[in-house]
Parts: structure tokens; sequence; C-alpha cells
């Protein structure tokens, strides 16, 4: 890893280029875990509908009201 044509002595340069491409790979995992969070996101959220409409269908079931219409 010695890119160096002045005897291995690290330049500025060579800071440079590395920093830019760690921050390369930084940037490609953190979009990476933006579109896993969002995914989450929306995973959790249905979910939830799911769930809340399920309990409320069934203690509707449990509290429906019969009437009865008599003509007479």
């Amino acid at each position: 890893m010695n890119d160096s044509s002045d005897n291995g002595r690290i330049t500025r340069d060579h800071i440079e280029s590395r920093f830019r491409s760690i921050q390369g790979e930084v940037e490609e995992v953190e979009s990476e875990a933006t579109n896993f969070a969002g995914l989450a996101v929306v995973v959790v959220a249905v979910t939830l509908v799911v769930i809340a409409f399920s309990l409320g269908s069934r203690r509707g079931r449990k509290r429906r009201t019969v009437v009865e219409i008599r003509r007479g």
C-alpha cells in the first residue's frame, strides 16, 4: 500500500484520497441503512393497522345489538 514515490512518506494528497474513500463507503452504508429503516417503518405501520382493525372488529362482534321489529 505504498503508493508514494518519495520514500514512503505520507502526503496530504494520500490522506485526502483515503478520507474520500472512507467517506464514500460510509455514505453507501448510510443509504442502505436508510432504505432498511424506511422499510421497517412501513412494516410496523401496516402491522399496527391490521392489529387495530382485527381488535376493533372483534370488539364490534361482542357488542353487536340485535334489533327485532314487529308489525302488528
